[in-house]
């Protein structure tokens, strides 16, 4: 049986630095798909994509195309940069409306259970790098993880804190979490 985790944060945290260091150690993952969708656009000239209105569907659909490919038999544990859980919370902060899109692919995901009932949070590490594709202040991305954080409450999921750290330690308990509570499934 694949388990699959969700690893989030605010946007800056490390948590695609800790992702790929639970990479780098032999685990599944699946990458983020708003910094490519960003990219992707930007290549195209379009400046700030996340201003469009179909920007929060092109995240749905490439969060469902890699989340949907194949993994060989002998993985167990999958954990994912970001859930469509979070492109719900991305639509609220931005206060855009929840497309059908996006309120189906949430749905389906929570019908279907198909992530542990147990997130990773990647705290902030207390500043925030500014890139093309990440362009919030520290206080705004707090309220982001806010945001996250009631998202995920609200459709029954528990938070799991992987505090401020070297990417080495944050790692390890992410690794230890994902280790102890895929135990608890098998004895179940």
């Amino acid at each position: 049986m694949l388990t699959h985790y969700v690893l989030t944060g605010a946007p800056g945290s490390g948590k695609t630095s800790v992702l790929h260091e639970l990479r780098r150690r032999g685990h599944a993952v699946v990458e983020e798909a708003a910094t490519d969708v960003i990219a992707e656009r930007q290549a195209l000239g379009i400046d700030e994509p996340w201003a469009r209105d179909d920007f929060v569907d092109l995240i749905v659909m490439l969060q469902r195309e890699r989340a949907s490919m194949r993994v060989c038999n002998s993985v167990h544990v999958q954990i994912h940069d970001r859930s469509p859980l979070c492109t719900l919370a991305l639509a609220r902060y931005l206060g855009r409306p929840v497309t059908p899109l996006l309120a189906g692919e949430v749905s389906r995901v929570l019908s279907e259970q198909v992530y542990a009932r147990s997130v990773l949070l990647v705290r902030p590490l207390g500043f925030i790098e500014p890139t093309a594709a990440r362009r919030i202040s520290y206080a705004e991305s707090l309220a982001f993880e806010r945001v996250h954080e009631d998202v995920y409450r609200e459709n029954g999921f528990d938070l799991v804190d992987i505090p401020p750290g070297p990417v080495a330690d944050r790692a390890d308990l992410a690794e230890a979490h994902i280790l102890a509570a895929t135990e608890r499934l098998r004895h179940r």
